[in-house]
């Protein structure tokens, strides 16, 4: 169950990752296609025909964000039980509880736009916490303890 955890841990920061890269590529798309004359209105938007090809990124984003990432989260909390890790479960409950925090502002930030920069932050918040957690699985996977000032001492 260690291996479990240590590799749901990882999904969720890879998840971040690539909602990162999703959303960047649908603002560089959405951008260059304004440049290029093309228009953007609420009725285009509403209709699922936008006319750029990098569309689909934000469609990605959309559905990571609000289905894939939670599952996972969810999951990696239902493992942490299991898994006897020291401060799996602290680790896990924080995710779940960064991924609600993200969706709430990916839904708010629709009204109050200010709220896309709390997204953001709150998203390396996420990624970090994820990455954490799967080095603590990796380190109780592998049988590793913890040596912050280890001594290391060289025999000639």
């Amino acid at each position: 169950m260690k291996l479990v955890y240590k590799v749901l841990a990882a999904l969720v920061a890879a998840e971040v990752a690539v909602q990162a890269m999703m959303v960047v590529l649908g603002d560089a798309g959405l951008f260059r296609y304004v440049e290029q004359g093309g228009v953007i209105d609420k009725a285009s938007a509403e209709s699922g025909d936008m006319a750029f090809p990098e569309f689909f990124a934000f469609v990605v984003h959309g559905m990571n964000g609000m289905m894939v990432i939670p599952t996972i989260a969810l999951l990696l909390l239902v493992s942490s039980f299991f898994a006897k890790i020291p401060g799996a479960v602290k680790g896990a409950a924080l995710v779940v509880l960064l991924v609600a925090v993200q969706v709430s502002l990916g839904l708010l930030g629709h009204q109050i736009t200010a709220l896309g920069a709390l997204h953001g932050l709150n998203a390396l918040l996420l990624f970090g916490a994820a990455v954490h957690a799967a080095l603590r699985g990796r380190r109780a996977a592998t049988g590793a303890t913890a040596q912050p000032h280890a001594r290391v001492e060289t025999v000639v």
